[in-house]
């Protein structure tokens, strides 16, 4: 069965949603992400993506308080990303009580920190992003897009030993247009081992289900839950029934 992951992205103290990873195209739905986390939590979730858009404009953590809060004040298991940028920065995010952290920019840029992180901390630790813009790997928060393509990318990390990616296609995501299905399915098949873990565009159950019926392994979900075209108690049933 597909995991359904919600997701809070915190920009400026907040719980915020952007548009395709626009910085100026922001909805803020809660002035305390904790509260936000607290309510998910309350409603069965049991695993929380939390990204520091701050941090993954600037290149290293920077709502530390917020994610350690998070972190210790539920029993949700977290994942951190976003500013994740250095060796001080993958061991505050373990400190502030990370289960994972995902490694975006610093895979693109420093491939050799990265490989050299999954073998202290273990692969089962350290998740790939993969965020792609029309086939291209993106980095710094999604405002700058690299010369790799989605499938080289993927290829060499899968050989150094990555067991976990969060893929998320740019151009769905907070458009609630429906998530890259086949581009996902494309990739289940030619990773069969991978974890994967689909993001952007998810717009309602019907979504989620094609995703799972694909096999695919994750769904983050972040804007439909908070415009309420997923409601928590439809998730609970999923997982319940499922």
């Amino acid at each position: 069965m597909i995991e359904i992951i919600p997701a809070i992205d915190i920009l400026d103290g907040a719980c915020v949603r952007l548009k395709q990873g626009h910085y100026e195209e922001k909805t803020v739905y809660d002035g305390d992400p904790l509260k936000v986390a607290l309510r998910l939590e309350a409603a069965g979730i049991r695993r929380l993506h939390c990204v520091d858009l701050d941090g993954a404009r600037q290149g290293y953590l920077i709502n530390t308080k917020i994610l350690k809060a998070i972190c210790t004040k539920t029993s949700l298991r977290v994942d951190i990303g976003g500013g994740i940028g250095s060796d001080a920065d993958i061991e505050k995010a373990f400190s502030l009580g990370a289960a994972q952290v995902t490694a975006g920019s610093i895979a693109v840029r420093e491939p050799h920190t990265v490989v050299r992180w999954l073998k202290q901390y273990g692969a089962e630790r350290i998740i790939l992003g993969a965020d792609f813009l029309y086939g291209r790997i993106a980095v710094s928060g999604w405002q700058e897009s690299s010369s790799l393509d989605l499938p080289g990318f993927l290829d060499d990390y899968v050989s150094r030993g990555i067991k976990t990616v969060i893929s998320t296609d740019i151009s769905r995501d907070g458009m609630l247009g429906g998530s890259a299905e086949k581009i996902y399915t494309q990739i289940k098949a030619r990773y069969p081992e991978l974890y994967l873990i689909a993001s952007g565009g998810v717009s309602d159950m019907q979504d989620i289900q094609r995703l799972n019926e694909a096999g695919i392994d994750g769904v983050i979900v972040g804007k439909a839950i908070y415009e309420g075209r997923i409601r928590l108690d439809e998730i609970r049933e999923f997982m319940t029934s499922c």
